[in-house]
């Protein structure tokens, strides 16, 4: 895998991301995938942080560095800012998309078209070693394998 550095792929490292946090006592394992457009998603991505580290559902157990890349599908759009982190959870698969959901609203998330510009993404990559192909959550994630924005950051996690 090639990593570009130019003005439109950059890594950046900041004081939460890339890091190693804490051991947990949770039961399950999740790889969640962030992504924001909209605003200072660096900023963003701290209060994030932040905020899901105070939050009793979730341990934050490893960040990666964040992936600045171009968007794709709907390509008229600002570029896109990228980071993966590793929780531990108690929550269901369920309960922890409905929670994320309820995160990325809480943060602003508007979801006015397919790919549109959003202040906030967080997607369930892979949970434990579950495997689910409902409606609303196909586990582990069906494109990641093909998505530098979550290939790159789960490279350089340190």
């Amino acid at each position: 895998m090639r990593i570009k550095d130019d003005k439109k792929h950059m890594i950046i490292k900041t004081t939460f991301f890339p890091a190693v946090i804490k051991k947990s006592d949770k039961k399950n394992i999740a790889l969640i995938g962030v992504g924001c457009n909209l605003g200072n998603c660096i900023r963003r991505f701290k209060k994030l942080y932040l905020f899901l580290n105070k939050h009793p559902k979730v341990d934050i157990i490893q960040t990666s560095i964040i992936y600045k890349n171009p968007p794709f599908g709907y390509l008229n759009q600002p570029d896109f800012y990228n980071t993966v982190m590793v929780i531990k959870t108690d929550l269901s698969p369920i309960e922890l998309l409905n929670f994320l959901l309820y995160v990325e609203k809480k943060f602003g998330r508007i979801r006015s078209f397919k790919n549109a510009p959003r202040t906030l993404d967080l997607d369930i990559i892979l949970y434990n070693n579950v495997k689910i192909n409902k409606k609303r959550l196909i586990l582990p994630h069906p494109h990641f394998k093909k998505r530098d924005s979550v290939l790159i950051p789960l490279v350089l996690k340190d």
